[in-house]
């Protein structure tokens, strides 16, 4: 894969996950140690901020100094009987301004798209150079997922997590040659149901593999549409879990070494 990319343009794409998403940092290491730079990011969510952290020069080092930041997000609780979140986004954005400041979409050092879904309507928006809006705003929009982290509001517009509308965004690339990474592909979820002792773990555990089965089968379908060229790394995630954020130097060893 190293040898195909080699002297070609080509775009990143990294999907949404959670903390599953902190195996994208594997495949960053190495594609940073075989000196391969992509033309492009496409993100969603997790994969958006690491995306986003990428495409302003960061190296894979300093952006896992970051991510773990993000691990002691149950300290971000804030309880209230108002809202539709569980997040102080407060707390998230200022993570954001210490990293990208006032940093528009336009001004990266890599063309850098994230997916976010406007939730009046349902509609994909893909924020890029065009829009005139900063890349915090833009991550608060795709990281938004519902009931977790609040929704985010731009002029009368109120975004969401791009998961809901394409979690891998291979459609919105511009090259003709993708390099994929699916932290919610078909490694992130095993063939067993859950069969734990309390029925309430069962539950839980079931309404997280149906949602990684719908997203998996979201981007099957959009895969099954391109014609480009596309590698796709889909790191083996299914033991883990979509919050264990704690867990991220686990995780990050996911992405590693599958850059073949």
């Amino acid at each position: 894969m190293i040898k195909e990319l080699q002297d070609k343009n080509f775009t990143l794409v990294l999907s949404g996950g959670g903390a599953l998403g902190i195996a994208h940092l594997g495949v960053l290491h190495d594609l940073e140690k075989a000196h391969l730079v992509p033309d492009e990011i496409v993100g969603t969510s997790m994969g958006g901020i690491i995306g986003a952290c990428l495409s302003i020069g960061m190296k894979e080092k300093e952006i896992y100094g970051h991510i773990k930041r993000f691990a002691d997000v149950f300290s971000w609780v804030k309880f209230s009987f108002s809202g539709n979140a569980v997040i102080d986004n407060a707390k998230v954005a200022k993570i954001f301004d210490g990293i990208f400041q006032d940093r528009k979409m336009k001004e990266t050092d890599i063309p850098l798209k994230l997916i976010a879904t406007n939730l009046h309507n349902g509609d994909k928006k893909v924020f890029d150079a065009s829009d005139d809006v900063t890349i915090t705003e833009a991550l608060l929009c795709t990281m938004a997922i519902p009931g977790i982290f609040k929704e985010h509001t731009i002029s009368a517009d109120t975004y969401g997590d791009g998961f809901l509308c394409e979690n891998l965004g291979v459609t919105e690339a511009t090259f003709d040659t993708i390099l994929a990474v699916d932290v919610q592909g078909k490694n992130a979820f095993d063939s067993s149901l859950p069969d734990n002792f309390f029925k309430t773990v069962n539950v839980l555990e079931m309404f997280e593999k149906s949602i990684r089965l719908l997203i998996y089968n979201q981007t099957k379908t959009n895969l099954s549409h391109l014609q480009d060229q596309i590698y796709l790394i889909e790191p083996e995630t299914k033991a883990y879990k979509t919050f264990q954020f704690h867990k991220y130097e686990e995780i990050r060893a996911l992405g590693l070494g599958l850059l073949s």
